[in-house]
């Protein structure tokens, strides 16, 4: 009798002596099937889970609402697994019973609001069999109820029972430059198949990406930069004849999962500011910061899913007449945003912490709180009013910037006629006010004239809080080289911005763009000048970051091109608050 395999003792020593120098693993969660009243899973979907580098753990199908959150909150990626029909009525279809094998309410109900959840997390996705289609329908796509009904003529078998399930009985071919291309290495692989059911239509923001040879949908995956994969066939079926030939899909799950607790576990301990969004603009369309908004880009919810601990809320005053009433009305407009900026909070303080400081930013982030700051978008909300830069610093505002598409009283900017030649006197003032009552200076809209103006007055560190690279993209608004290094130089710092139109002269910008003109401006400024101004609800977005939900995949983009976890906490927060702590410190 071999007595050693019964030897607990042993083994608890061998485990042991692993856990000084054990790494994490990604935790996978994978979507459990239901029968009988029992959860079930086919041990071939947690083994492949294993060999692949992640930590398996089996979600059962429930539908309370907080442990569904909860369970995402600590996993780093998803697979939902095989099994029944989805009941068409989710596609707002009749169900067609004399096509429809077996429905399982319970596993519906849970998979797609899971899967809608995950989603909105930027969690990691792959969808195995009823998995892709549970993909589709949650996010907006379809799925035929019987294909050999929907799509007629010679079909493939596409449920090759009684034969193995380890045994590949077809081909797919796979699109060229997809991720499962990139994943496989090859056009057109083997696969098994156990399906009358397939995608019809795929969501928005998906494309195809491998077909069986009589035109059946096999894959799909997100194009922006979402790490989403929905697959027909049944790759963990292969492992349990020690056959790899899918592990490179686990594998991939794997590593998206890695990158994806690594970015979590940063979020939680570092401060990530975005420095401007124009999220006021929309308080007149009934705007609730703690609702989950369909027009807003940054809302709680959106900032809790992104993992943004700070959103910078900026009162946009547009450029108009400078006589006296029309520069009392744009003090009064400044009011009057900030005041529903501060209403907003006041209601959700159990959440959300009004900040002025440093210090105030780093205490509500230990409460677990997210933050909002205050600042002006065009110096025109102060007119030729001098005591208003005290006025407005006293009610909160952490930065002004000194203009915006038009030259003002203060200065000149980089959409107007070179009134003043950079400063004005009267800007000149201001530059001295705000430096004595550490108010940062934004230079982001000034014209160039202006910005090197500014940076021979200023006794203190400026900023650009959202401007982002003319090397990249030929724009005035842009900042080139020269002003980069003289930024740094003046111990200032640039926020990249989102704004498409800043990010690349034609087309739409992706996340890609983004990261090039950040990466950069690091090049230029150096790491500690560099940080992320979105201009989120002011026409800032990107494929691939469309709102303060997806802000999390910067900071993957980041671990994934090699920066360092110090190196990322400086871009995210860690040098807007050392200039923020500088510019306060000066103040008289």
């Amino acid at each position: 009798m071999d007595t050693d395999r019964f030897n607990t003792a042993s083994e608890y020593e061998a485990l042991h002596s692993k856990f000084p120098s054990c790494e994490r693993r990604p935790v996978i969660g994978i979507t459990a099937n239901f029968r009988d009243g029992n959860a079930a899973l086919a041990e071939a979907y947690y083994q492949s889970v294993i060999a692949a580098g992640g930590t398996p753990l089996i979600i059962p199908p429930y539908s309370d609402r907080d442990a569904l959150l909860e369970t995402l909150e600590h996993i780093d990626a998803l697979v939902l697994s095989g099994g029944a029909d989805i009941d068409p009525r989710y596609m707002n279809e009749e169900p067609d019973y004399t096509l429809l094998h077996t429905i399982n309410p319970k596993r519906d109900e849970q998979e797609i609001l899971l899967t809608m959840l995950a989603e909105r997390r930027n969690i990691p996705i792959l969808g195995i069999c009823r998995g892709i289609q549970t993909l589709a329908v949650a996010l907006g796509g379809k799925v035929h109820q019987d294909i050999y009904a929907s799509l007629g003529g010679e079909l493939l078998a596409h449920d090759q029972e009684p034969t193995e399930r380890h045994i590949a009985t077809h081909d797919v071919e796979i699109a060229p430059g997809s991720i499962l291309s990139g994943i496989f290495g090859e056009k057109r692989i083997s696969v098994n198949t156990f399906h009358h059911q397939a995608v019809s239509i795929v969501p928005e923001g998906f494309v195809i990406s491998a077909k069986a040879t009589d035109g059946v949908i096999e894959g799909m995956e997100a194009t922006d930069g979402r790490s989403i994969i929905g697959i027909q066939w049944h790759p963990e079926s292969f492992i349990m004849n020690e056959d790899r030939c899918m592990m490179p899909l686990f594998g991939w799950l794997a590593d998206e999962a890695t990158l994806y607790m690594r970015a979590k576990e940063l979020h939680a301990r570092m401060i990530s500011i975005d420095s401007h969004c124009d999220t006021p603009m929309l308080f007149g369309q009934g705007y609730r910061l703690e609702e989950r908004s369909r027009t807003a880009l940054v809302d709680l919810h959106k900032m809790k899913e992104g993992a943004l601990d700070v959103a910078t809320m900026a009162a946009y005053i547009p450029q108009g007449n400078r006589d006296d009433a029309s520069l009392a009305a744009a003090t009064a407009m400044a009011d009057r945003l900030l005041d529903g900026i501060e209403e907003r909070v006041a209601k959700n303080d159990r959440h959300v912490a009004m900040c002025n400081t440093p210090e105030e930013i780093g205490r509500a982030k230990r409460q677990g709180k997210q933050v909002i700051m205050r600042a002006i978008e065009n110096g025109y909300a102060i007119g030729k009013n001098i005591g208003l830069v005290k006025h407005f610093h006293d009610r909160g505002v952490i930065y002004m910037t000194l203009c915006h598409n038009g030259d003002n009283d203060i200065c000149d900017s980089a959409r107007g006629n070179g009134e003043h030649g950079g400063l004005s006197a009267f800007g000149r003032e201001v530059v001295k006010e705000m430096n004595r009552c550490g108010m940062m200076i934004d230079l982001s809209h000034a014209a160039e004239s202006t910005f090197y103006e500014v940076l021979e007055q200023s006794t203190a560190p400026v900023v650009c809080s959202h401007s982002s690279c003319k090397a990249l993209c030929d724009h005035p608004r842009n900042l080139d080289d020269r002003q980069i290094k003289a930024l740094a130089a003046k111990g200032g710092v640039m926020q990249v911005t989102m704004y498409s139109g800043f990010l690349r002269k034609e087309g739409e910008a992706t996340l890609d763009d983004f990261m090039q003109h950040l990466e950069h401006a690091i090049a230029v400024a150096g790491i500690e000048h560099v940080g992320i101004g979105t201009d989120f609800d002011g026409d800032g977005a990107v494929k691939g970051c469309s709102s303060a939900a997806q802000l999390r995949n910067v900071t993957r983009e980041l671990l994934r091109r090699g920066y360092s976890n110090g190196d990322i906490e400086k871009i995210w927060g860690g040098n807007w608050l050392r200039v923020m702590k500088e510019v306060q410190s000066l103040a008289l």
